[in-house]
């Protein structure tokens, strides 16, 4: 299996996974609308044979409240085909987008997910560092990882997501 950029040639491939990974086609929605309009972007695809089977996108996000400039993404959407899933995909997504955000100089990265799977890489309760979500969400749920060392150190703040977050 191999994780890569996504390509113009895998939109189709990405609006399936999302569709039939989350039994609707909003978050394939979703992701067309943050493709089409938030910049920079990391959307990275699994392919397993030819075969599209994961998909993980990452899309900046501004900390409110905060005086210091930050560059900071949120993870949002991670989708695996139904019958790919449980068998490490996912984690490999994560670890890959992860890199590629440091690799791209980014500070940190919230998300909003389940809290037995992302502490996993690094992340935890985002107030730990004094930030949280514009959406009201358990603090369990809403997490963030430091990319560079001490980069939220001093920092608070509510995370604000692109517009294209609102119309969901």
């Amino acid at each position: 299996m191999s994780i890569r950029k996504e390509t113009p040639v895998d939109v189709a491939g990405i609006r399936k996974i999302n569709t039939d990974a989350f039994g609707t086609s909003g978050e394939a929605d979703f992701v067309e609308a943050l493709r089409e309009k938030a910049s920079p972007l990391i959307s990275l695809v699994a392919e397993k044979d030819g075969q599209l089977v994961g998909h993980i996108f990452f899309s900046p996000v501004q900390l409110a409240g905060c005086e210091k400039e930050l560059a900071l993404f949120g993870l949002a959407p991670m989708a695996v085909l139904p019958e790919w899933q449980k068998k490490g995909i996912g984690s490999k997504l994560v670890k890959e987008g992860l890199r590629r955000c440091t690799a791209s100089g980014f500070d940190a990265v919230v998300v909003l997910g389940h809290p037995d799977f992302y502490p996993r890489f690094g992340f935890e309760t985002s107030r730990i560092y004094g930030i949280k979500s514009e959406y009201d969400v358990p603090d369990n749920l809403f997490m963030v990882i430091e990319l560079k060392k001490d980069s939220l150190k001093d920092v608070s703040g509510t995370i604000q997501y692109h517009e294209v977050f609102h119309a969901m």
